[in-house]
């Protein structure tokens, strides 16, 4: 216990100097703002900003990343209780009782709940990534290549369970994710490797150039068709703060939804997203009237705003701990911390204890400066979200096309970008989601070497993955878990949850 309170004291040491807290700061409000502009999302934002971070430290730009992301959890809430659009995806569940309450009059109240239970949230997930996070490492020392494939191979499992839609379709972007990995030169003799000997594909397609594509160019794509009709609600928002009977209904579920969302966060797939739904369906099921869901009920706002804050903050513990991404989001901060020579993984903990122990202290002042800023701040989110999509998609456009230039400074890159927008837009039209394609992309390099290292080991022989004892139990574990996704009864909760 003392030392998790030196290490989070060194770490806050580490958070609190003039650059860290002003890049912790633009990152909670971009991350608010992309939260609240419906359309954009953390993933397209973070792959738009990561050429940007070349010329900033690594904790800064991780510190700023981070930011960015739990941000938007924050800033999704207010265009879902005011606009009755879920500003990010995670925040879908929180329209139901979050318009209805506005409708009432009570939009201020189910914007502080919604803070305040954020708050709340992130707060502990900081406290279980800093409990955590010791141990965890410790037993990621033991793992060896055989153990770290099992253990890539079982997260890419997750994420074909917990995807929305087909399972076979999860199953084919991850497998598009490890051929797209492949192209470029062999790892071990540098030999040419499905690039059709083409120069530009020689050292491989860029993260930057499939992240921003497929998530940024075709994110605004698929936004220019549709017509939002954005309902905001105009009556001037007063009396934020919520009344003692107001706190004490939520209080309970703010305390479910954080144990709830700090749990599902670990896993790998769409942990804010399940844990914003699970969270909202266990308020209404253990509610004495059920029947107030969906009209208004404030811990129908105050459970799937907690859980989806705690689950995106929890998230960071398999990709600080183990160095395997369990979102897409994190497979961006994986691609930055590349950009900066660092191996994530448990080396990182012990190797580089100012960017660990920093960036999760960075946390609770991250958590502090979005309080501040989503709520005094209302009425300047409220006037941004009158701003018509066809004025913002021209600059969104422009920045994306720079930024991909500036990484290796080729008008390829950004030909390539405008190529796998195409692809993201046509996979997004026949509902293939291409989250799972990305986390495939990040761990195959990844795969590919534990894979080659263990064959080594074992001189040749395959079994060597189902020898080693927590090898075969994380392969056990894989093959169990894809034998019940395709199971009638699972797949159709499944199916259930992802209902919008």
């Amino acid at each position: 216990m003392l030392e998790l309170l030196n290490n989070l004291v060194f770490g806050l040491g580490v958070a609190i100097t003039p650059m860290n807290l002003m890049l912790c700061l633009i990152g909670a409000l971009v991350g608010t703002l992309i939260g609240v502009l419906p359309g954009i999302g953390p993933v397209a934002t973070i792959a738009m900003l990561l050429p940007i971070t070349y010329g900033l430290p690594p904790v800064g730009a991780l510190i700023m990343l981070a930011g960015i992301y739990y941000g938007a959890m924050y800033g999704g809430s207010t265009t879902a209780i005011l606009v009755n659009i879920p500003g990010e995806s995670a925040s879908v569940v929180t329209t139901l009782d979050g318009f209805a309450m506005a409708q009432q009059g009570r939009a201020g109240p189910a914007l502080a709940i919604a803070a305040i239970g954020s708050f709340f949230a992130g707060c502990v997930a900081t406290v279980v990534i800093a409990a955590a996070a010791a141990p965890l490492t410790s037993i990621a020392l033991l793992f060896g290549p055989a153990e770290y494939f099992s253990l890539m191979v079982l997260g890419l499992i997750f994420a074909v369970v917990l995807a929305k839609g087909s399972v076979l379709k999860a199953i084919s972007m991850i497998l598009f994710g490890l051929v797209l990995s492949m192209i470029g030169s062999d790892l071990e003799t540098g030999a040419g490797r499905m690039n059709f000997n083409i120069p530009e594909l020689a050292d491989g397609i860029g993260f930057v150039v499939i992240a921003m594509g497929v998530f940024g160019f075709a994110e605004v794509l698929r936004n220019l068709e549709q017509s939002h009709n954005r309902d905001i609600v105009n009556a001037k928002i007063t009396g934020l703060m919520p009344t003692r009977a107001d706190l004490i209904q939520a209080a309970p579920a703010i305390g479910r939804g954080t144990v709830l969302g700090s749990v599902l966060g670990i896993l790998p797939g769409g942990g804010s997203i399940i844990a914003a739904f699970a969270a909202y369906t266990l308020e209404k099921k253990l509610a004495k009237d059920p029947s107030r869901f969906g009209r208004g009920a404030i811990e129908g706002v105050a459970a799937p705003e907690t859980a989806n804050n705690a689950a995106s903050q929890t998230s960071f513990i398999p990709l600080l701990t183990l160095g395997i991404p369990p979102n897409a989001v994190m497979a961006l901060m994986v691609g930055a911390m590349t950009i900066h020579g660092i191996v994530p993984g448990p080396q990182v903990m012990t190797k580089q204890p100012d960017l660990f122990w920093g960036m999760i202290a960075s946390m609770w002042i991250g958590n502090l400066m979005l309080v501040i800023i989503n709520l005094p701040l209302v009425g300047v989110w409220v006037r941004l979200l009158r701003v018509p999509y066809r004025h913002l998609y021209p600059m969104i456009l422009i920045f994306c096309c720079i930024g991909v230039y500036s990484v290796n400074n080729a008008p390829a890159d950004v030909y390539m970008t405008a190529a796998f927008a195409l692809v993201g837009y046509w996979l997004v039209k026949h509902d293939f989601e291409p989250a799972p394609m990305l986390l495939g992309f990040v761990l195959g390099p990844l795969m590919e070497e534990n894979l080659r290292r263990a064959m080594l080991i074992g001189r040749g022989d395959a079994t060597v993955f189902l020898t080693r004892p927590i090898s075969g139990t994380l392969l056990t574990i894989a093959a169990i878990l894809l034998l019940l996704s395709v199971l009638p009864t699972l797949r159709k909760k499944r199916d259930e949850v992802f209902v919008e």
